[in-house]
């Protein structure tokens, strides 16, 4: 019988990913335990949990352009979005927090977009992710194959 997934369980089975998932397509093996049920409200709109100590997120909360500039550097920002380097303008406070604007990885993220239009929590409701071409997608086809998998823990988990 599956169980409700335990965020913290789940952050420490995924967080192997760590940042890398936005990085340069060297996305590390990533798997969801296939005994629980994910809950999209705890996920990301891909399916991914940020980690703790995501460099983005810590140079994005103390604001320290050092830190923003090797992220910034680290995510291939200037090549991927063609935007220079501001430390105004490079931050990520993580893709569902409402309450902080959503930087230019976020708004350029078409999986996010996607969730969002569609009032998903997470793109594991999405009867389409398995044949969706979204960029995340076919620049991480290892981890879209995760996403999946989660996936069809989650359906089998509602019956």
């Amino acid at each position: 019988m599956k169980t409700q997934s335990d965020r913290r369980q789940f952050i420490r089975n995924s967080s192997i990913a760590g940042c890398a998932l936005l990085v340069s397509g060297k996305l590390l093996a990533f798997s969801f335990p296939q005994d629980e049920v994910p809950d999209p409200k705890k996920l990301n709109y891909c399916g991914y949990t940020c980690p703790k100590d995501c460099q983005f997120l810590e140079a994005s909360m103390k604001n320290d352009s050092t830190l923003k500039k090797a992220a910034y550097d680290q995510w291939e920002i200037k090549d991927r979005y063609q935007v220079e380097f501001s430390a105004d303008k490079i931050f990520c406070f993580g893709c569902k927090n409402e309450d902080k604007p959503a930087g230019v990885v976020m708004t350029n993220c078409t999986v996010r977009s996607c969730a969002i239009k569609k009032k998903f929590d997470s793109c594991i409701e999405c009867k389409s992710l398995k044949n969706c071409d979204k960029d995340l997608w076919s620049r991480f086809p290892e981890f879209h194959k995760s996403v999946i998998s989660m996936q069809e823990s989650y359906f089998e988990g509602k019956s």
